[in-house]
């Protein structure tokens, strides 16, 4: 299926390894143009050898107070325009009851808001085209605990369904995915085979983890004209893992 996105661009965030990495390949398979943000420099570059491309690198720690002003800057300087953001950077944060405030604002300008301020920043060119693309990365709405990372990306979903009821009009999409368990360094650091066999086994209807490429595939279909009229939606990708109805 030719999805028509060849030729346009994407800023992809968190694009060294994992669901990012694999985002950024599958989108340049379909031709588009890149930048692509992260702190790992080398991972970087290694992406760039194995989509045989050109790629505007970003090499940048998203928690810097300027972060999202400097990224803006490099890729628009790269690419001419960004067409499709993917917001995938981000990290799970397990707190208790006495965790701190600096702990707190942590997660959340990880996890919420540089994500918001990046996508702000980009939203005047991409009305000035009429066509734009935002895909957010987010997160369960099943916390077994207190995590500040679910509760920033609880803050993504209300944002982005508000973004995209003001956008729409200018030819803009925003959707988020919440991936269930996806293979990735920080599944592979924080969970044993065992339990991911057990899990595979006992909880996943389709019997097993997730591929990066799985959430891949959606995001390079919400990123195309295909998906013109799929806006302000959150689409699950995991195996039915999640128990939710809606």
């Amino acid at each position: 299926m030719d999805l028509g996105i060849s030729g346009k661009t994407a800023l992809v965030t968190g694009a060294s390894a994992g669901i990012g990495r694999a985002i950024a390949k599958a989108l340049a398979a379909e031709g588009v143009r890149l930048a692509v943000v992260a702190r790992r420099r080398a991972l970087l570059d290694s992406l760039a050898g194995e989509i045989g491309a050109p790629l505007v690198i970003i090499e940048q720690d998203l928690m810097a107070e300027d972060a999202a002003e400097n990224v803006a800057l490099q890729a628009l300087a790269g690419l001419g325009c960004v067409d499709i953001l993917v917001n995938n950077a981000g990290g799970s944060r397990k707190f208790k009851l006495d965790t701190d405030e600096a702990q707190w604002n942590e997660a959340m300008t990880l996890n919420f808001t540089r994500q918001r301020q990046l996508t702000h920043r980009l939203l005047e060119q991409m009305m000035a085209k009429k066509w734009g693309r935002i895909v957010n990365l987010t997160g369960k709405s099943e916390p077994e605990g207190i995590n500040g990372a679910f509760c920033a990306k609880a803050a993504m979903h209300s944002w982005a369904k508000g973004l995209s009821r003001e956008v729409g009009k200018h030819g803009i999409t925003v959707n988020c995915i919440p991936p269930g368990r996806i293979v990735s360094e920080q599944i592979l650091r924080n969970y044993s085979p065992e339990y991911r066999q057990w899990q595979s086994e006992h909880e996943i209807p389709v019997g097993e983890y997730g591929q990066p490429d799985d959430i891949a595939n959606l995001v390079c279909f919400l990123a195309s004209p295909r998906a013109r009229y799929i806006t302000g939606a959150v689409i699950p990708v995991d195996g039915g893992l999640r128990r939710y109805q809606f």
